[in-house]
């Protein structure tokens, strides 16, 4: 190996070793900070009024500790992030809100995709073999419609997604648009959903949050996934009509 070739590999391993060490010091911070407590229904119903409190006081600066707190919690695929969702709905209300939590389910997912990508990607591919090469030069052709459908419906857990979209591939531009657009719907929702929750969390009642599996909410999805897929479809059955 060549000095030019040592010194590149040496350069990437300090990178690969970097971007652990932020994300373990960012991980450490999340939990000394005690941020965790805010994942969940009790965290939403203790700190409600302190929450409010904190808009009304400093909105710019709530909202940017509120984005920094979701990153981290997408970013390190920490369970809870539904009740974050729940929180940016409570706070900044549905549209605001929605905004808000789209971005920073964004920027955290791509945090999680870049790091998944260039720390464990190349390892986990070289272990897959030719299969995991077959399978990924299928979705990449479509990468732009899997992603979509991918994004709107929620078939696999936001993280899985995250992580194989790193491990087949996918280029990150059509990732981060992807996911922009894809969880808008869902996410907003939830912002809905959120804003309204005042009143349960006063009277100690959960939200029913199986209004996502209703026909009302699930039907668009689908048929935006649907729509998502056409293009595919078309291709096909154009292939198959030259056959």
């Amino acid at each position: 190996m060549s000095n030019n070739n040592k010194t590149a590999a040496v350069c990437a391993q300090r990178k690969k070793l970097a971007l652990v060490g932020l994300f373990a010091a960012l991980l450490v911070g999340f939990f000394i900070f005690d941020l965790d407590s805010l994942i969940s229904y009790q965290g939403l119903a203790e700190n409600e009024a302190a929450l409010k409190r904190a808009v009304a006081e400093n909105r710019l600066m709530t909202i940017m500790a509120y984005m920094a707190v979701y990153i981290a919690a997408v970013a390190f695929s920490l369970p809870g992030a539904l009740w974050l969702s729940l929180a940016g709905g409570l706070m900044f209300g549905t549209w605001a809100g929605g905004v808000i939590i789209v971005f920073s389910a964004t920027l955290g997912a791509s945090g999680l995709f870049v790091a998944a990508r260039y720390v464990i990607g190349d390892a986990l591919r070289a272990r897959a073999g030719p299969a995991l090469q077959k399978f990924e030069a299928a979705f990449n052709r479509d990468a732009w419609s899997y992603m979509l459908v991918l994004r709107l419906l929620p078939i696999f857990p936001f993280f899985i997604v995250n992580l194989g979209a790193a491990l087949v591939g996918v280029r990150f531009p059509i990732f981060l648009l992807t996911t922009f657009f894809g969880i808008m719907p869902g996410t907003f929702v939830f912002a809905s959903i959120g804003n309204g929750i005042s009143v349960l969390l006063q009277s100690g009642e959960r939200p029913d949050l199986s209004i996502m599996q209703s026909p009302e909410i699930l039907g668009p999805l689908v048929a935006l996934a649907v729509l998502s897929l056409a293009p595919i479809i078309w291709r096909r059955m154009k292939g198959t009509e030259n056959g």
